[in-house]
């Protein structure tokens, strides 16, 4: 029961040492994958010390202290649980230190998190029931320091605790503009002054900004940080289109030159991979350069991922010696199997601009075939040789079983993989933007022309560069968009079908397509044409559904229906998968980049019912809360998949939809 402290203070000054952050994913199988992997890195990476996540408002708590007994009990891995206080009951704090103290867990990461402020949420008295709800959640706990002092009031010197430090500033959700680390300083330093012991930082990729705020907090006047370790956070760049949303969320700057070096391969998620290992390694190496009188520790948002971080660890030899083991009966953990993932589960690609929960092929153990990634799969032919190399050796395992689940995509993954589900930030918004944001966007609507015409507004590339349902802000619609805009539009203005994702057929077009192309060069792709919406329900009992399960139509679609309330259909079997993007390139297996199947839409469902609720409690006029709730309860997610994707045959999903309009 070792606390991070203690461990960094046997250091030599000249050691480095690094850390690894795990969440809780969203699926048991995920659960049951993230522990083989888990084990893997353990034995061959061995951290110092390893995180584990909290979800805000204590939403993953049980699953956060079954992840944190995993570590600390089975593994013996130096675990550290997060504890976000925002939103937070006492009651549950309590239980979540008794807990920890149970299992063996010396190490607490105390963490505001961000909370619905009632400047943002303007609840008027109409809500009381909510108003008092968030009173009492946060009567307790305003900031991270109320945590650190209730800890060390509760618990005294049994948690080593730390907190978290922003070297670009922490960005207040109303006022990003105004982020600044000197701003912060003083709210770090009352954390500190509470009973912190450690920081570890925002992540961040300008190494020139860390440097000057490390160098800052050891200056500092008060003295208070001279001694305390402070490990710098890194975010492995594991896709391009994660790496521009989280640090858009974080606020966290990206140096021109790297948006330079990954903007002409960011379609390709091989290369963005090559380059992000490359740049988290200089990034490092750089950081050691800078004098220190203390060990030198670097802690990994590992995104449940293994084979990016083990690139770079073994890069940058931070990996350390293998202990040598003398007595057998002392290698219970050396001497656990590797076992395979042999599960189901889902990725979700981003269309459009706009969230779209997918599905890939079988992990390695069960196939042949290739990995998913948002854009790109890859298979055991890696061609990123020297990071493959490496990690294989940091692995310790074959290279599939370390990477058929490499690729994630955006607030999903695959839900077999232990990255499923993986949280962007704390933030308990589950919308893109903040409500200040959100009502800027989208106002407060309180009719259905009002919705309509902020969705066609949106499909015509003017004032709306994203909705509730989308993850990007791009300010215009891609060009593949353009080729069914005129089909959206008609769904959209016709019957009020708000469609929010969407995708036209490809045969065989060159992966170098500025349309359709994506992977590596020298390959070919293709889509099968679907699209996702809301639906009136009416409109869905009545018309659209009839019409898909119709004799004449029913052999050339599938669809999947969900709604607020849980109730679920669709046209297949609970088992049924449905490529709907895949690829063929040199030298390398079929890649199925995008499948669509129950466990993955069921998942979605859960997600985009709650963005409509996030989004009422955005407005400040309570008309328009209660609109927004009804229509809520109101539609039917339903994903329509046409089967037709040869010449000829792309155009006849979208001929099936307006005739049901139509009808």
């Amino acid at each position: 029961m070792d606390k991070i402290t203690d461990k960094i203070a046997a250091l030599p000054n000249d050691a480095s040492f690094f850390s690894l952050e795990f969440f809780p994913p969203k699926t048991q199988i995920g659960f049951s994958n993230l522990q083989d992997r888990l084990q893997r890195m353990s034995q061959s990476l061995r951290p110092l010390f390893v995180n584990v996540t909290w979800g805000a408002g204590g939403c993953t708590s049980s699953r956060s202290l079954e992840l944190a007994e995993l570590c600390q009990r089975q593994l013996g891995l130096t675990t550290c649980l997060h504890l976000t206080c925002t939103n937070m009951k006492r009651k549950v704090v309590d239980e979540a230190l008794r807990e920890a103290q149970i299992i063996g867990v010396r190490n607490i990461l105390a963490l505001r998190g961000d909370p619905p402020r009632d400047d943002e949420y303007r609840l008027d008295t109409e809500d009381g029931e909510e108003e008092e709800e968030v009173k009492e959640n946060n009567e307790e706990f305003i900031w991270a320091a109320d945590l650190v002092r209730y800890i060390r009031r509760k618990c005294g010197d049994f948690f080593c605790i730390g907190v978290a430090a922003y070297p670009e500033g922490h960005s207040d959700e109303s006022h990003p503009r105004e982020q600044s680390y000197e701003k912060d300083l003083p709210y770090l330093l009352e954390k500190v002054q509470a009973g912190a012991d450690f920081l570890v930082t925002q992540f961040f990729f300008d190494v020139h900004a860390y440097t000057r705020f490390e160098r800052t907090l050891r200056e500092h006047d008060s003295k208070a940080f001279r001694k305390i370790p402070i490990i710098p956070g890194l975010l492995p760049i594991q896709n391009y289109q994660i790496l521009k949303r989280t640090t858009k969320l974080a606020h966290c700057r990206i140096p021109p030159g790297l948006l330079e070096a990954l903007d002409p391969i960011k379609a390709d998620d091989e290369e963005v991979k090559r380059k992000g290992i490359d740049a988290i390694s200089d990034m490092i190496r750089e950081i050691q350069a800078v004098k220190s009188d203390a060990p030198r520790g670097f802690h990994f948002y590992t995104l449940n991922l293994e084979k990016v971080v083990g690139s770079i660890l073994e890069n940058c030899n931070l990996v350390p010696p293998e202990p040598l083991i003398t007595n057998a009966e002392d290698s219970t953990t050396n001497d656990l199997p590797a076992t395979t993932n042999k599960t189901n589960g889902t990725i979700q690609k981003a269309v459009n601009g706009i969230s779209q929960i997918c599905r890939p092929s079988d992990p390695p153990s069960s196939r042949r075939g290739s990995i998913t990634s948002n854009y790109l799969t890859t298979t055991n032919n890696d061609s990123a040789s020297s990071a493959s190399n490496a990690t294989n050796t940091a692995i310790n395992t074959p290279s599939r079983e370390a990477t058929w689940d490499d690729y994630p995509n955006g607030r999903f993954g695959d839900a077999r993989s232990p990255a499923f589900g993986t949280p962007i930030s704390y933030s308990p918004y589950s919308l893109p933007c903040t409500p200040a944001q959100a009502r800027s966007l989208w106002g407060e609507p309180t009719s259905l022309s009002a919705i309509t015409n902020l969705f066609t507004s949106h499909l015509s590339g003017k004032s709306v560069p994203q909705l509730p349902w989308s993850d990007d802000s791009s300010p215009s619609l891609s060009s593949e968009t353009a080729l069914i805009r005129d089909h959206l539009l008609t769904l959209t203005t016709t019957r009020n079908w708000w469609t929010i994702a969407s995708q036209p057929a490809a045969d065989g077009v060159p992966s170098t397509d500025p349309i359709h192309g994506w992977g590596p060069a020298k390959g070919f792709v293709f889509q099968k044409p679907f699209v996702e919406l809301f639906c009136p329900t009416d409109d869905w009992d009545n018309r659209l559904k009839p019409f898909l399960k119709s004799a004449s139509v029913a052999p050339e679609i599938s669809f999947y229906a969900g709604t607020s309330s849980g109730r679920f259909e669709s046209s297949e079997s609970s088992d049924a998968v449905h490529a709907v993007t895949w690829g063929s390139f040199l030298g390398k297996e079929i890649m199925t980049a995008t499948m669509v199947e129950e466990v993955s839409f069921r998942q979605w469902c859960e997600e985009a019912f709650g963005r409509w609720e996030e989004w009422a409690r955005c407005c400040r006029d309570g008309a328009a809360r209660a609109f927004l709730r009804r229509q809520r309860e109101g539609v039917v997610l339903v994903n329509v998949i046409g089967h037709g994707y040869r010449d000829g045959e792309g155009d006849r999903l979208w001929k099936v939809l307006r005739e049901a309009v139509r009808r």
